[in-house]
């Protein structure tokens, strides 16, 4: 994603995989189709256009088959050729990639991307007006299998090695593959599931009042901008307006290199002491809350569209991701009270925040009529907050569960329903097991889609289970638990280690976290495995009082957490399974 191939030529060329798709005008989402291996793609797929007729045939980078990323290059590739053969050969490292029956899978190379062979055939008399016929096969399981036979030979029996000796394109089994807008994917979907999935409303089209979805804040900065607590930041601020120059500054802090920010401007706008009322808790990491300055000199990138109604009163956020890599499963969401960071409920992919609600007295000005018309009647009514969800989409859920609409938190869900128990029943339907497997292949396209239920009882039920896993990843609920740091020392966190038959998460040579079961310690959210990585972030710190407490609290909340889903699985099982709809 960071080619230095940027030539002028090769660029323009590279222009026609993102014509007609807006998104990727954004150079953060168009990263990856700067990778060589898409720039060799559109080189060679240039002659053949050129030369009228031939064949492009690469071993390469699987990811642009269904990466959505890559929509603008297949379409375009589409455009080009007469007929597509992809053999996936899988074995991403990345993506954490297992054969379906969940056995190993590896990759051909000693490499960590997955690895596909295209074959790309333009016919001299093709035609132009007929988009090419994709043709997909697959190869999962191990590099090679070897036998020993009864003289002591090796033999080279099976695995993805053998099954390329034996085959060519007229031997290999090819499934038609019909790609669907928006993402011209290249692998076979399951057509009956994926139109009951894009049935639901997607998070970004239910939080439509706040506009297009915007990222987490990105500081460019952690170490001078992210603490660990209220007063570190301020004193960070402080040791930052003590330097004399910006080589006395950097040798304190690794402060930003790129062009937004400026060691001279940020000093003289700082000394006015306006930062002091800006010190506020951002949700780090899951279960992981720090401190920030919420000013532009310290956290480069503030998102304040989206943010400021964090700040101006008590809300609840959604992070999730709008598309991933799905090695594990899709487990990328999460709820906060406070502002979020780019990597907050997800180690790779760009993190988004969705207000609940959205402050009407508060911030700039309205960005367009329908906006301004909102604020006005809030403010006309006395009402300082309305909620951040599309008209159509309480309208759907009024009339599915035949419960009238309270403007702010909840309803009885007898004859009423508000904004949060909405915020739970999303969480709820998003943390359950059976949602994430049934639409596994079409979470890691955009942001998820989630279904409304015509089961009034049903709908209050998943209500009452997203509250108590909202209350527990808030930490705002109590969970009983029987963890314990029963060894007292230093409390330094020097090395992470689990002791699976003991239960015990050691953090150094004496002391240890115990009653913690595997199921807890493996818990991941959005590729962070919770328990490892709050410790490991905390190495050579001395763990007080309160973090200790809290990491037990994070165990019980985890434990329970296990438990909840399982009985959200269970709850929509009894009231008929899916599709929810």
């Amino acid at each position: 994603g960071h080619s230095v191939n940027k030539g002028e030529w090769i660029t323009r060329l590279m222009g026609e995989y993102k014509d007609g798709y807006p998104d990727l005008k954004k150079p953060g989402q168009a990263k990856w189709l700067s990778d060589d291996y898409v720039k060799f793609f559109r080189f060679a797929q240039s002659r053949i256009e050129q030369t009228g007729y031939g064949v492009l045939a690469f071993i390469s980078n699987h990811g642009y088959l269904d990466n959505p990323t890559f929509h603008g290059m297949r379409r375009s590739l589409m455009k080009t050729f007469d007929d597509i053969f992809v053999l996936d050969l899988h074995g991403s490292v990345k993506k954490k990639e297992k054969a379906p029956d969940g056995s190993k899978d590896e990759n051909v190379f000693d490499i960590q991307q997955g690895v596909s062979i295209g074959l790309f055939v333009k016919r001299k008399n093709g035609t132009d007006s007929k988009p090419a016929k994709i043709h997909h096969a697959e190869v999962w399981g191990p590099r090679e299998i070897w036998e020993t036979d009864a003289k002591g030979n090796r033999n080279l029996i099976g695995g993805k090695y053998r099954y390329l000796y034996d085959h060519d394109v007229r031997t290999t089994k090819w499934t038609r593959v019909k790609p669907r807008d928006p993402f011209q994917l290249f692998v076979p979907q399951n057509a009956s599931v994926l139109a009951e999935y894009e049935s639901g409303w997607s998070l970004a089209d239910i939080f439509s009042p706040s506009g297009d979805p915007a990222p987490g804040m990105v500081t460019t900065h952690d170490e001078f901008a992210i603490s660990w607590t209220a007063e570190e930041s301020a004193e960070k601020i402080r040791r930052f307006l003590k330097t004399t120059s910006e080589e006395d500054a950097r040798a304190i802090f690794r402060l930003c290199s790129q062009s937004q920010w400026d060691y001279a401007r940020a000093k003289n706008e700082l000394k006015d002491g306006a930062w002091k009322e800006k010190v506020t808790p951002v949700l780090y990491r899951p279960f992981d809350v720090r401190w920030t300055v919420y000013d532009p000199n310290v956290a480069v990138h503030r998102r304040v569209r989206v943010s400021r109604h964090m700040l101006a009163g008590e809300n609840l956020g959604l992070g999730t991701t709008r598309s991933v890599e799905i090695g594990r499963g899709w487990e990328h969401v999460f709820c906060t009270r406070y502002l979020i960071q780019h990597h907050t409920v997800s180690i790779k992919e760009v993190n988004y925040l969705f207000p609940l609600y959205l402050y009407v007295d508060h911030g700039d000005a309205a960005e367009d009529l329908e906006e301004m018309a909102a604020r006005e009647e809030a403010r006309a009514y006395g009402i300082r907050r309305r909620a951040n969800l599309s008209a159509g989409f309480v309208e759907e859920v009024a009339g599915r569960v035949k419960l009238a609409f309270v403007g702010d938190g909840t309803g009885d869900l007898k004859k009423t329903f508000g904004p949060e128990d909405v915020f739970d029943y999303l969480y709820a339907v998003l943390h359950s097991p059976a949602y994430r497997a049934r639409y596994a292949p079409f979470l890691r396209m955009d942001f998820p889609r989630v279904p409304v239920t015509s089961d009034r009882k049903l709908f209050a039920a998943l209500v009452g289970l997203g509250r108590r896993l909202r209350g527990l990843h808030l930490l705002e609920t109590a969970a009983e638990g029987g963890a314990s740091f029963p060894v007292a020392g230093d409390n330094t966190v020097a090395a992470v280690r689990y002791t699976e038959a003991l239960g015990r998460v050691h953090i150094n040579d004496a002391q240890y976290f115990e009653g913690v079961s595997p199921a807890v310690w493996n818990f991941h959210v959005g590729g962070y495995q919770v328990c490892e990585k709050w410790l490991k972030d905390r190495r050579r710190r001395a763990l007080d009082y309160d973090e200790i407490t809290r990491y037990l609290q994070i165990v019980a909340a985890l434990g329970a957490t296990l438990a909840l889903t399982s009985q959200i699985d269970t709850v929509i099982a009894a009231h008929g399974g899916w599709p929810l709809g």
